[in-house]
């Protein structure tokens, strides 16, 4: 670490918050969250996935009983 870290630009963590006011951002900010929202849709639906592969698996293994 060097004493002139604190003179870099500090990267901001950008959260969205759902309905919130989006009149002040800038195209590139709306972009940036846009790309944060997606990347998260894609998250969730993969989550989704693997949890509907369980269930057909749980539901296919009493089903055979």
């Amino acid at each position: 670490m060097s004493i002139f870290d604190d003179d870099l630009p500090q990267k901001q963590n950008i959260t969205h918050i759902i309905g919130a006011d989006l009149t002040l951002l800038s195209v590139d900010d709306l972009t940036a969250r846009i790309n944060i929202l997606t990347a998260e849709i894609e998250r969730l639906d993969g989550e989704r996935e693997k949890k509907l592969a369980g269930r057909k698996a749980a539901e296919n293994l009493f089903r055979t009983r």
